[in-house]
């Protein structure tokens, strides 16, 4: 069994909406639905389970009740931190799972080719990470001044789903001091010793993060090029 861990507990403090922003909508659907609906899509997904913010569990309920998710197993409440609510949704998997996959509630553009071949690969190596290259020069700034230039050829953006064989996630989480210095799952992963196989991720699969973001996903959905 394969189960995705959807985590949408954030406050969205950054966006600067009076809401959280996976509650917004995206060509007319909660973010969280259109997210949600990519993994209820997905054939290597067999259950899912959401991690919500505590004081928004029923609304959370209520959107993917109206969009008969099928798939859904459960509804938790997240913790203070990312690694805390991942924590909270692994520990609502169901029994038998073999393989989690982690996504983020607010990139919604993720393909099921992204979510298949991350999967594949984890079932394969033991632990996934979708990626992306990096396409902008990064600078290192110290202070006011750049001190250095990083070579973006050895770099790449981490995208999500991050996909891991149940066993591994679970005996890293088991060993890790969470907290905000946990900002994904490959990192505690990574310190637990296992080596994390990079899978190539679209540019597409964005995480709506700030209002320029959701006017970007809003006309991809409307180009038709987030399949």
């Amino acid at each position: 069994m394969n189960t995705a861990i959807i985590v949408a507990a954030g406050s969205g403090s950054r966006f600067g909406a009076d809401r959280p922003k996976q509650f917004l909508e995206l060509a007319g659907k909660p973010i969280i639905a259109r997210t949600v609906l990519r993994f209820e899509a997905s054939p290597v997904i067999d259950a899912i389970v959401v991690v919500s913010g505590a004081e928004f569990l029923d609304e959370t309920k209520a959107i993917l009740g109206r969009e008969r998710v099928t798939k859904l197993r459960a509804v938790v409440a997240g913790g203070e931190t990312r690694s805390e609510s991942v924590h909270a949704g692994l520990n609502a998997v169901p029994e038998g799972t073999e393989i989690v996959a982690v996504h983020d509630g607010v990139r919604p553009l993720v393909s099921e080719d992204e979510i298949e071949r991350t999967i594949r690969a984890a079932a394969e190596y033991g632990a996934a990470c979708l990626t992306a290259q990096m396409t902008d020069t990064v600078k290192v700034v110290d202070g006011a001044y750049v001190v250095g230039t990083l070579d973006r050829r050895e770099l790449r953006r981490a995208l999500t789903p991050q996909a891991f064989r149940y066993e591994v996630l679970k005996e890293a989480y088991d060993n890790a001091k969470l907290g905000e210095a946990v900002t994904d799952e490959c990192f505690l992963v990574e310190e637990s010793g296992t080596k994390v196989l990079s899978v190539a991720g679209s540019q597409r699969n964005i995480k709506i993060t700030t209002p320029d973001d959701l006017l970007i996903a809003e006309a991809l959905f409307r180009a038709g090029k987030d399949e």
